[in-house]
Formats: C-alpha cells, sequence, structure tokens
C-alpha cells in the first residue's frame, strides 16, 4: 500500500512580500519618488491641500473594507492610544504631506530630490531624541555613503553644481515635510499593538479630518479641483501607490528593521527619480547615474546590517 503524500503548502505572494523588508522599503520609495515628479507636474493644476485631503480619504475608502473586521477588535487599543494616533496622523499623514505638495508650488523637482537625501538624518536625530538610540558605525557610514551617491546622481558629477542651487520657500517647507515625516517614522516604534490595517485606516482617516479644513479654505478662495483628465490620473496614482501601498510597505519595514536600518532606503528616492528622467523624459544615461546608484546601494547594504552602536 502506497503511502499518501501531504500536500504541500501553496506559495502565498502576499504572506512573502510581507517578510520581505528590504523589498517593501525599496518599493515604497519608488512609489514615493513618482509622487515627488507628478506632484510637480500637475504644480499650479491640482489644488496642494484638496490634493493631499482626497489623498487619504480615498487610500481610506480603498482599505476600509479590508480592515473593517480588525477595526472592530482593535479600537479599543486604539481608543487607549489615542493621542499617540492623532501624533502619528498629524505628522505622517497631514503636515508631511501638506508642506511636501504646497512647497512644489514654489521649488523644482530637482530641489526636492536633493532635500530628500537629508530624511535619513532627520530619522536618526528623532531616534536619538526620543529614544537615546544612536547610529551604528554600519549605519552612519551606509548613509553616509549613499548621500555622497545621491549628490553625485543631483549634480551631474558636479560638485561645483551646488553654487546653482537657490533655496526658496517651498525648499523651507520640504525641509519642514521631512522632519514631520522622520518624526512620523520614529514614533511608530511606539505603535498600539493592532493589525497593520487598523492603524493605518485609522491615522489616514484623522489625517484627512486635519487636512479638511484647509482645503475648505481654498476652495472658498476659488482654488478648486478642475475634473479633466490630467486630475482623474494624478489622483488615482497617488491614492493607489504612494499613499495605500506605499505607507503599507513602509510601515511593514519599519516594524521589522526598526527606522534607523531603514533610513538609509529614503535616498532611493533620487535615484528612482533620477531613472524616470532618464525613461520619461529621454535623459542620457551617463557613467555619474553608474556611480551614483552604485554607492547609493553599496550605503543601503552596509547601514541595513546588524552591527554594535557607536560609541
Amino acid at each position: 500500500m502506497t503511502k499518501s503524500v501531504p500536500p504541500q503548502p501553496s506559495f502565498d505572494p502576499v504572506r512573502w512580500l510581507n517578510q520581505q523588508p528590504y523589498l517593501l522599503l525599496t518599493l515604497a520609495q519608488l512609489f514615493w519618488s513618482g509622487n515627488i515628479v507628478l506632484g510637480r507636474y500637475v504644480a499650479g493644476h491640482v489644488p496642494p491641500m484638496t490634493l493631499s485631503c482626497i489623498r487619504w480619504i480615498g487610500a481610506c475608502l480603498m482599505l476600509l473594507p479590508f480592515a473593517w473586521p480588525h477595526l472592530a477588535k482593535d479600537w479599543p487599543a486604539l481608543r487607549r492610544r489615542l493621542p499617540l494616533v492623532l501624533a502619528l496622523s498629524a505628522t505622517g499623514f497631514a503636515l508631511n504631506n501638506a508642506l511636501s505638495y504646497w512647497a512644489l508650488q514654489f521649488t523644482q523637482a530637482l530641489n526636492a530630490l536633493l532635500l530628500q537625501s537629508a530624511g535619513p538624518l532627520f530619522i536618526a536625530l528623532w531616534a536619538l531624541i526620543l529614544y537615546g538610540l544612536r547610529l551604528t558605525w554600519g549605519q552612519a557610514a551606509g548613509i553616509a555613503l549613499s548621500l555622497v551617491g545621491v549628490l553625485t546622481i543631483l549634480l551631474r558629477g558636479d560638485i561645483s553644481a551646488l553654487t546653482t542651487i537657490r533655496l526658496n520657500l517651498g525648499d523651507v517647507m520640504t525641509t519642514g515635510a521631512l522632519i514631520s515625516f522622520g518624526l512620523y517614522s520614529t514614533l511608530m516604534l511606539r505603535r498600539p499593538v493592532t493589525h497593520p490595517l487598523s492603524l493605518i485606516c485609522c491615522t489616514m482617516a484623522c489625517g484627512a479630518l486635519f487636512l479638511l479644513p484647509l482645503s475648505i479654505w481654498e476652495y472658498s478662495h476659488g482654488i478648486r479641483l478642475q475634473f479633466d483628465a490630467i486630475t482623474m490620473a494624478t489622483l488615482a496614482y497617488i491614492v493607489i501607490f504612494p499613499s495605500t501601498l506605499a505607507y503599507l510597505f513602509f510601515n511593514r519595514g519599519i516594524a521589522i528593521i526598526g527606522p534607523n536600518r531603514a533610513a538609509p532606503f529614503f535616498h532611493l528616492v533620487p535615484v528612482f527619480g533620477s531613472v524616470m528622467a532618464i525613461l520619461l523624459l529621454g535623459e542620457e544615461p551617463r557613467l555619474f547615474h553608474l556611480a551614483g546608484y552604485l554607492m547609493v546601494f553599496a550605503g543601503i547594504v552596509i547601514a541595513s546590517r546588524k552591527t554594535s552602536p557607536a560609541t
């Protein structure tokens, strides 16, 4: 009599992806880089506060059918930690996004991508202030190396190009957005113990409520959404990719490896931005692109390894 072979478990791509923090963080940065490029493209066409508010309403509605069973169970835990939930909503969803989209009305995408490279430094600073967490030597070296790679790409291998960059109001707003998101990333270590969908739906909804008065102000001053093809395509991309998927992926990556080890992945934003310029805008690939990419990727590999803290 032949023995029956037990059925092999089928491959679950969602469960597999949920255990791949480096891939999740990389995809999040890819979607966010597209958000910067698109945000600059529609600047002056789509009101920034209204765009931010619709972004979170749309993302919340997309996730709500999947999150509802978990929200009902997790609501007591969310209510007990309501001040923290509101802080996450304000820093990661309302203030960060309002400043980012508003900044793109005044600055160029290049400046925004350049300033984005400071993101890991703000995460490290907040982690030190709030928890006393210091960067390891590997993390510090990796961030520094990937930062050099970012500058190599954005400055096209010419350090003297720094003298041609002029900071403006939009750059100050972009910096404020990075400070806000750095705080959000660090506060995620204290997140309530809930299902991920419960937390993200709740924070998205609160973020939209924070932004609603600003959207009403825009509307009352004649700054209104035009429902044309550009607007609809923009909303579709922003709701699905940099809002719903990117935040799910980023939060999961932070939960697995922590904010300091995840911070260098922010340097992928200008990398992906330059790739988009090559593919979509016809920019010619050059040697400095390759050199910059290699330094960024090497820095991320070094910084994401576990090493002993610097003293």
